[in-house]
């Protein structure tokens, strides 16, 4: 028997089909009628969000791959025309069940609780339409701008995203031909009119696009309006600079920003009972295709049920918020660098608080022995306590570095705005390396001490931003490390002034030997399990489709090892193939906090590794970006992190399996303990909060120096 090819692509699934798959698994949760209503309304919204970041750039790069004759196909074997087909004919699909699920679950479970949706302005009744018609007067008519086409008005531009309501016209007079008119439904308006209560716990809700086509005809006095109904359109809002031939890449992101609003259209959203010779029109003005048409039986743009979440009044409908707990390490007071000197300190948000990691940055920009702060941010929040402290510490005349990722997808605008900021604080602002994302998430803080300068250091798998860390799951560490300061240092004068240093401690860097370091580590297992050594991988992330990675698991399987992926989003692995792919197992965990850390495990036959970072199985993370992997090496903290990935395999409420036929169903759960990952860390965190942690007995203890008076 010849040897087993791993990369046949048979043994792949198409990575936009596998994404299609994972918002599907979104849905599945606005679905499941035993969460609270409020909950599912927003999943529901996330589904919408989701599917169109999808077009603006997966579906928009596939097209100019076409557009541009590129023929190379896929892991899976197929090429970009093959991709679109088929993702097309899902994303149709995907959309059909949104709708439906909006129709026939959403909208009555809504009436239930005393909330009705209007959906059609016809149905208001006689006070309700006075109501509806003077809002429109006093709010709505005054920020309208009416667009018509004729011989001297070609047809406007519209932007990308915004929801517009198109309607043909006919002079009064003369009854001539119907002319095409436009108005974009204003996003500075809120979507959702509530109108007047009139009893109690019964609320009534119109949305604004209902309210302007009912009064549409006041836009066009001289004429009389036709037909009038929504359409909302997707461009292409893929970025593409040459970053070799732009001489200032803050310049050129700003410049490529506003043609993210003109780029070609990719998908357009009419209601299914649009007029025919509307239809037309925009199919013509537009270019697009009949698969590029989505009808839709309902209001377009699901994301404003986020805003209906937030309408008061329907707590009892929502999960409780969570509230993040405090860090049980930290709980004995003290500054936090003596409390990270007595040893490595865990955080697993949002189960426990982000405060420290602001704190770590705040301390410093204040602390008279702290001589630099280096820090990447990738994402940060609107008004980030983190970007204050570093304009704080670089004003108190301390040495303050900072890589700002422009490159960071949709959040480009931000990420400029936060960089010039710094920069006139006196930062020392780096914009990243030339054809290299920097996604690691890294602060290095160097401090002056009795004993010579020590270096502190905060690694992480998340962004430094403090709304999110409330709702995505991630792990980082607090060390002061000797080894891994080191490489800090290191990786900042790599990201600053291109020197590689001639070896590392601790810290696995990509670009440069990531790939390579996840190779090894999953080959050791295979020859362990060849020399019938017990075998086991563990591995955590966001998604996997790296041919190189999942072809390297295959042979594990193949050889034996035991394999347990968590993967939440796209995963291109297919298991159960006989032979190649029977020791894997993968299952996606979707709950009300996003999944977002990574950590790898490997049972190094006995001698156990655990790594955490920034970085997935994905090409782009292993070769396109700065990443960092780094080890988790306190024993303690080890099992702690084990205790993550095992409850995380334990659990059967949030999580779906993925089945040989590359569907993902959840577990039946008769007769077995629930047991939902998220909840348990909840309470887990709470329930150890309580407890104050001996130092004696959960580290080395080590006397805190006494803190001086300020």
């Amino acid at each position: 028997m010849g040897e087993m090819d791993f990369t046949n692509p048979v043994y792949y699934t198409n990575r936009e089909s596998s994404w299609l798959s994972f918002n599907a698994r979104v849905l599945s949760e606005a679905r499941d009628k035993s969460l609270p209503l409020f909950e599912r309304l927003k999943f529901l919204s996330i589904t919408s969000s989701n599917l169109d970041e999808f077009f603006m750039i997966r579906v928009a790069s596939l097209k100019d791959m076409v557009h541009a004759g590129y023929t190379k196909k896929d892991i899976a074997g197929m090429t970009a025309s093959e991709q679109l087909t088929q993702i097309t004919a899902e994303a149709h699909d995907l959309v059909n069940l949104q709708y439906s699920t909006y129709n026939r679950s959403i909208l009555p479970a809504l009436k239930q609780v005393g909330m009705t949706l209007i959906t059609a302005h016809e149905d208001l009744k006689k006070d309700e339409a006075q109501f509806v018609d003077q809002y429109f007067e006093e709010n709505v008519y005054p920020v309208l701008t009416p667009m018509a086409m004729d011989s001297s008005r070609p047809f406007p531009l519209i932007r990308n995203k915004t929801l517009n309501i198109g309607a043909l016209i006919r002079k009064k007079e003369g009854k001539t031909k119907t002319e095409f008119a436009t108005v974009q439904v204003p996003s500075v308006l809120p979507r959702i009119v509530v109108l007047p209560e009139k009893e109690p716990g019964k609320k009534k809700v119109i949305l604004l696009e209902e309210v302007i086509e009912r009064n549409i005809g006041k836009l066009f006095l001289n004429y009389d309006v036709v037909c009038a109904h929504p359409y909302r359109i997707m461009r292409n809002a893929d970025l593409t600079i040459d970053e070799d031939e732009a001489a200032d890449l803050l310049k050129e992101i700003q410049k490529q920003l506003k043609k993210r609003q003109w780029g070609e259209v990719i998908r357009l959203e009419i209601e299914d009972k649009m007029d025919s010779k509307l239809l037309k029109i925009l199919k013509k003005e537009f270019d697009i295709k009949e698969e590029g048409i989505f009808k839709i039986n309902g209001p377009l743009d699901l994301t404003f049920l986020m805003k209906m979440y937030g309408l008061p009044g329907y707590e009892q409908y929502k999960y409780k918020p969570y509230i993040p707990q405090p860090v049980p390490d930290m709980m004995d007071g003290g500054d936090i660098f003596s409390q990270i000197r007595k040893g490595d300190i865990l955080l697993h948000h949002p189960y426990m608080t982000f405060d420290p990691v602001v704190d770590f940055v705040r301390q410093a920009a204040k602390d008279p022995d702290v001589l630099a702060i280096k820090q990447t941010l990738y994402r940060v929040s609107g008004n980030s306590p983190i970007i204050a402290a570093l304009a704080h510490a670089a004003e108190n005349g301390k040495q303050v570095s900072v890589l700002v990722e422009l490159k960071a997808r949709f959040d480009e605008e931000n990420n400029i705005v936060w960089a010039k900021m710094l920069e006139k604080a006196g930062c020392h602002v780096i914009y990243g390396l030339v054809g290299l994302k920097t996604h690691s998430k890294i602060t290095l803080v160097v401090r002056r001490e009795e004993d010579g300068i020590r270096r502190y250091v905060h690694l992480g798998t998340g962004n430094y931003n403090d709304s999110t860390a409330k709702l995505y799951t991630d792990c980082g560490i607090l060390t002061c490390s000797e080894p891994i300061g080191e490489d800090a240092t290191a990786v900042f004068n790599m990201l600053s002034g291109y020197s590689e240093p001639k070896r590392w401690n601790r810290l696995v860097v990509a670009p440069i030997w990531l790939r390579n370091k996840f190779i090894r580590l999953i080959q050791r297992e295979t020859q362990n399990a060849r020399e019938g050594k017990p075998a086991h991988i563990i591995a955590k992330m966001n998604s996997l489709c790296d041919q190189n990675i999942i072809a390297t698991l295959y042979e594990a399987s193949a050889a034996g090892v035991k394999i347990e992926l968590i993967v939440r989003g796209i995963c291109c692995l297919k298991v159960g193939i006989p032979g190649v792919s029977e020791n894997i197992t993968v299952r996606s965990i979707v709950g009300n906090f996003l999944e977002h850390s990574r950590i790898f495990y490997f049972l190094n036959n006995g001698m156990e590794e655990i790594y955490m970072g920034s970085a997935d199985w994905m090409p782009r993370n292993l070769d396109k970006r700065v990443e960092i992997l780094f080890p988790v090496e306190c024993e303690r903290l080890k099992k702690e992190v084990f205790h993550i990935l095992k409850i995380q395999l334990e659990d059967n409420v949030k999580a779906h399996i993925l089945q040989p036929d590359n569907r993902y169903v959840k577990q039946d759960k008769r007769g077995k303990v629930l047991l939902d990952s998220q909840n348990y860390f909840c309470k887990e965190a709470v329930e150890r909060a309580k407890v104050p942690r001996d130092p004696v007995k959960n580290r080395i203890f080590i006397p805190a120096e006494p803190i001086d008076e300020e």
